[in-house]
């Protein structure tokens, strides 16, 4: 199953930024964004968030791909840094499972 492949790479990707958190700096660009802090880190992954964007927009089917990807990465560098586990997301996720849109976003904007 798709969805099974792609959590098993994305939290093999997570397992090799988290082990990057106490690497050289000058050895590793992940270890270089932690070194730069939280708002590096934030800033990197609104960047990717907009360049996906743009492709999206300009209907390039293989920059969405690989901006795709680079938001991914960007996005489990952020996690890792919060401390948070992918596993927390996907439940989250699963929460979510079968309530519409509107429902989830109204029960937000209540608390």
């Amino acid at each position: 199953m798709t969805s099974q492949i792609g959590s098993a790479v994305l939290d093999m990707l997570y397992e090799t930024v988290s082990g990057r958190k106490t690497a050289d700096p000058d050895s590793s660009y992940t270890a270089k964004l932690y070194a730069k802090g939280t708002e590096k880190i934030s800033q990197k992954l609104g960047e990717e968030a907009v360049e996906l964007a743009l492709a999206a927009v300009q209907e390039k089917h293989q920059d969405i791909v690989s901006e795709s990807a680079d938001l991914l990465y960007h996005l489990t560098v952020l996690w890792a840094n919060a401390d948070i586990d992918p596993e927390e997301v996907y439940a989250k996720l699963a929460e979510r499972e079968g309530i519409s849109g509107l429902t989830e976003k109204a029960s937000r904007t209540q608390e």
